[in-house]
């Protein structure tokens, strides 16, 4: 198993850090607030054809793997961009899976997104980019469905200003029905997690750096803060917990191009070998969601009360790396069915 990038990804990487820099960065993301998404940004982004990167090039896709798509989430996530993109990948490649996926999803010029729970009396509740959205695909009793039709445009209030919205399934059209759903829909899921992962990998890359900058810049009794233990003590463990989140979840990316039905994944923790897809997505969720609430959290406090600031970056991505880490779960209930995986159900 090799997790290092590939020159391919390392030039996929260098192509959409700049992307994003240049059209999607903190100043777009605070300008996107309280929607959560910026229209503009994303027709810019329809033109490097990442929309549907993840489909099949027979599809009209550009038939990257998921491995591929977590390098371009990383991005995303280091500049918190108010994009769907994750939400959107990860649905049209579901729909894809079973021939169902519509020319306007591959093109990205209508925007598609995965509700992660169950519907509840034909509504799914908090679907992740539900506010923008075309197509929803939900979970539905024992049916996977595709709702179509107008988003509501309007964003319900959260902290971390997602585009975040109830969405009725009235009408909605029957993709798979019975085992064969829930399953399609848990390894779409599992690709959202690992996808989210690696965003939330990029959120804790830019916290430290934007700790360490503020700490060389910022002056006290003559000297940069920096020099104080107390602001070191702060970032000095960051750096393992944003490589050990980015690990995780590469490997976690890996299991899911290796093994795409899951039928072959090893759970043995006695050896410490875990190649199993869905624990791993489940595992790299939890684990970069702490990396970035953490380095998030530190980074803020050597700001000192500037952190609070909105006119201080370093505040907008505090409050994503909670609301993404918070989108599908409490991650103490995501981590008793991750023991469930490892251990079997108590």
């Amino acid at each position: 198993m090799d997790l290092d990038l590939t020159a391919d990804q390392e030039a996929l990487r260098g192509v959409f850090a700049d992307f994003f820099a240049s059209e999607a960065g903190p100043d777009r993301a605070r300008a996107a607030e309280p929607s959560g998404v910026d229209s503009h940004a994303w027709e810019r982004l329809l033109e490097t054809g990442a929309p549907g990167m993840g489909l099949p090039e027979s599809l009209g896709g550009g038939g990257s793997s998921l491995a591929d798509l977590a390098v371009v989430a990383e991005e995303l996530g280091a500049t918190i961009a108010p994009l769907p993109l994750i939400e959107h990948a990860v649905s049209a490649r579901l729909l894809a899976s079973i021939g169902a996926c519509p020319d306007p999803v591959v093109a990205g010029t209508e925007i598609a997104t995965l509700a992660l729970h169950p519907a509840q009396a034909g509504t799914s509740r908090l679907v992740p980019a539900g506010a923008v959205a075309r197509h929803v695909v939900a979970l539905d009793g024992g049916r996977l469905v595709l709702a179509s039709g107008d988003a509501p445009g309007t964003a319900l209030g959260n902290h971390g200003c997602l585009p975040l919205a109830h969405r009725q399934l009235d009408g909605a059209a029957v993709l798979l029905e019975g085992p064969e759903a829930h399953a399609a829909h848990a390894r779409a899921l599992d690709e959202w997690r690992t996808l989210t992962a690696t965003a939330l990998v990029g959120i804790a890359r830019t916290a430290l750096d934007l700790g360490v900058a503020y700490a060389k810049e910022r002056q006290q009794f003559g000297q940069p803060i920096g020099a104080f233990q107390a602001v070191q003590h702060l970032l000095a463990d960051l750096p393992g917990l944003v490589d050990g989140a980015r690990l995780l979840a590469a490997k976690a990316a890996w299991a899911g191009d290796t093994d795409p039905s899951g039928a072959d994944g090893i759970v043995d923790l006695n050896n410490n070998d875990i190649t199993d897809f869905a624990t791993l997505a489940g595992m790299s969720l939890v684990v970069a969601g702490e990396a970035a609430t953490t380095a998030t959290d530190h980074s803020l406090h050597v700001h000192g009360g500037y952190g609070f600031a909105e006119e201080y970056d370093i505040q907008l991505f505090y409050r994503r790396a909670r609301a993404w880490s918070l989108v599908l779960d409490d991650p103490a209930r995501e981590c008793r069915r991750i023991a469930d995986l490892l251990l079997g159900a108590a």
